[in-house]
């Protein structure tokens, strides 16, 4: 009995092999070697650094592109691109001088190159949710909530975890979870993802602020500062749009540190965050019945939140936040 499951066990093996193997097609004598004991699976394959900047190349289009999102220089991306058609015996793009095009061959094998991504992408969250509860923990978060609101109220407890090291990533932009950019996303609006496990912490409120002597200036002669995503479509963008009905912007920036002291310089009116603006005595509150409010979600990868320090942090995280939810609004 125990024989035979034993070589049950051992066919179940083999055949996962093949089928992982299978991923990447057979470019004649190039990838497979007769084996003796299994010709099935080939003997030399292509290197995995090889692959990942052959799918950076084919995602941004450009060398320049591709080598500062991967962090190398160009040559390393031109130089590993090189070593995998050679290794392959085809040729993968096409080098004209603005960007580099995939060939018909290389367009082919984006499919088979982005199945190995997302494997190997699994094999490293599954590896990471077996760690223990000490070691980094990335958290990307909006950068002002980062620093104005979130690393205050985190501190006291961080103090007592001295094994967590926590990096706190003020991003703008939505960190990719899938890839590893961070373990845990705090993002105003659900995350578009919905592989990620999410939830939603509070609600953000904004209002307009200004300086004093706005206050005395008729509301029809008010002028704007307009954060730079706010001429998109998102509820801060409507609100202000709303709300201006017309009247003239006299600034803008991408930061709302930025546009605070834009702010309170006396630029014009603002719209933002109650928890940056309200205890500012640079500033008052104006136009009393108008503000939005966005909602805060904490977004994590499934496999990664099996990992003890990465549930720690993210119920730290999220307790603290909701405890001062009231502070937010």
């Amino acid at each position: 009995m125990d024989s035979r499951m034993a070589v049950f066990r051992w066919e179940r093996a083999s055949s996962l092999v093949v089928r992982i193997y299978a991923v990447i097609p057979r470019f004649g004598t190039t990838l497979v070697q007769k084996n003796t004991t299994d010709s099935r699976l080939p003997s030399a394959l292509p290197d995995w650094n090889g692959i990942r900047y052959f799918l950076e190349v084919a995602r941004l289009g450009t060398l320049s592109a591709a080598a500062r999102a991967l962090d190398v220089e160009h040559t390393t991306v031109a130089r590993r691109i090189a070593t995998l058609e050679q290794h392959l015996g085809l040729h993968l793009f096409d080098r004209l001088p603005q960007a580099w095009r995939l060939t018909c061959e290389g367009e082919s094998l984006v499919p088979y190159a982005r199945r190995l991504e997302e494997e190997a992408l699994a094999l490293a969250h599954a590896a990471h949710a077996h760690g223990t509860t000490s070691g980094p923990v990335r958290v990307s978060a909006p950068p002002i909530f980062a620093s104005r609101f979130l690393l205050p109220r985190l501190a006291p407890a961080l103090a007592l975890a001295p094994a967590i090291q926590l990096q706190l990533l003020g991003e703008a932009r939505e960190a990719n979870l899938a890839r590893r950019e961070a373990d845990i996303a705090l993002r105003l609006g659900r995350p578009a993802d919905e592989r990620l496990a999410g939830r939603p912490l509070a609600n953000v409120g904004y209002g307009f602020y200004a300086h004093p002597r706005w206050g005395e200036v008729a509301e029809v002669d008010w002028r704007f500062l307009r954060h730079g995503d706010e001429d998109g479509g998102g509820d801060t963008a409507r609100c202000l749009r709303e709300f201006a009905a017309g009247r003239s912007v006299a600034f803008a920036s991408n930061d709302l540190l930025i546009l605070c002291e834009a702010a309170c310089a006396g630029l014009g009116v603002a719209l933002l965050p109650h928890f940056l603006a309200r205890d500012d005595r640079r500033l008052v509150a104006l136009a009393s019945g108008w503000g939005v409010q966005r909602p805060l979600w904490l977004a994590i990868h499934p496999e990664v939140r099996r990992s003890p320090r990465v549930a720690w942090a993210s119920g730290l995280i999220g307790d603290t936040v909701m405890a001062a939810a009231s502070e937010l609004v």
